[in-house]
């Protein structure tokens, strides 16, 4: 496949923070980002084209933030819901899955609200969350409360007003999921629910998905890829995962490469890179990950990548019109959109 590389002409937008997010729900596009012990959000009424004045939640305590730790934000019908993994000390030695609720855009925002049951169970900062239109909530996070990590999740049915006790998606029987690579999550409108991470088992760091229809019980969780990463180590890289038309699409790292794949396909190499991130809409597939020129996206049914400029960790949505990116360089959230 001929690859071009080519450099996106769009207007860059920038704020002062790290580790951006997006998120979307009707006509409205959130994006929030950390520094320090704020987390900013803003908003946009036209998919990403232009965003509003931001809006700060003051964080009480020290906030989990870099190598995919920071916050998460996820929109429904109803709300806008922000979480970020929070300790008194911080750096590992404590981390709780706080949340934080707007129900007017992003104006003002309710005081945080604990959602893992185990004090200082999420101490490892690394999480994920997604949501629905109708108020299905789900968020995902590693979990220390026994030796060895696991994966739990904790799910709201009403717009992120309350929450149901956590529950455990997956334990590895090597002991331990991967320690440092963060799981993703995505729901669909009738309420499916796609977890991903990566798992450590045999000696082996694999991607693995596990579903539910309820958010209370999780089936037993399935490998992606035919290939295998045997590793002694964490490569601190969980990829994403969205639920699509033909089942669960994920981008991930294996080794050197970035890999896409959907349903139970074997795995398609797309690039050179690290930190993957996956958008879907209709039949169109949008991946962005790290490479060694900065953040690169790849669009389905295309033979270009194109190459956004310096920078690590994008996030990205897919909608019909555009695809619209987000990442970090040196302190500083960029945004741009890219014309279908």
């Amino acid at each position: 496949m001929l690859v071009l590389t080519l450099i996106a002409l769009a207007t860059t937008l920038g704020w002062v923070g790290t580790q951006p997010q997006l998120a979307t729900s009707g006509a409205d596009t959130y994006l929030a980002f950390g520094q320090g012990s704020t987390i900013t959000v803003v908003r946009s009424t036209d998919e990403g084209l232009s965003f509003g004045a931001p809006s700060g939640i003051q964080v009480t305590g020290r906030m989990a933030l870099g190598m995919r730790r920071g916050p998460r934000i996820a929109a429904s019908s109803e709300a806008v819901v922000v979480t970020a993994v929070v300790g008194a000390r911080g750096g590992g030695a404590d981390g709780d899955v706080v949340m934080y609720r707007s129900t007017d855009a992003g104006r003002s925002w309710s005081t945080a609200t604990t959602i893992n049951d185990v004090p200082g169970s999420a101490r490892e900062g690394l999480h994920g969350m997604a949501a629905n239109p109708t108020g299905l909530v789900v968020v995902t996070w590693l979990d220390l409360r026994e030796q060895g990590t696991r994966l739990y999740a904790a799910v709201s049915q009403d717009h992120g007003a309350t929450w149901a006790p956590d529950v455990l998606v997956y334990a590895s029987p090597s002991g331990s999921v991967c320690e440092c690579c963060h799981p993703s999550v995505d729901v669909t409108d009738a309420g499916q629910i796609a977890v991903m991470f990566r798992n450590s088992l045999e000696g082996n760091r694999d991607m693995y998905v596990s579903r539910s229809r309820d958010g209370r019980t999780f089936d037993a969780a399935v490998k992606l890829g035919t290939g295998t990463w045997p590793l002694q180590g964490c490569p601190m890289d969980g990829g994403a995962v969205v639920l699509g038309p033909d089942g669960v699409v994920a981008a991930w790292r294996r080794e050197d490469g970035v890999f896409l794949t959907t349903g139970s396909g074997p795995e398609q190499r797309l690039g050179t890179g690290r930190d993957a991130v996956v958008g879907q809409v209709d039949a169109s597939k949008d991946v962005a990950w790290s490479g060694a020129g900065g953040v690169v996206v790849w669009r389905a049914g295309t033979a270009t990548t194109t190459t956004l400029g310096a920078g690590r960790f994008p996030s990205l949505i897919a909608f019909p019109r555009h695809t619209l990116v987000t990442w970090e360089d040196q302190g500083r959230v960029h945004v741009r959109t890219l014309p279908r």
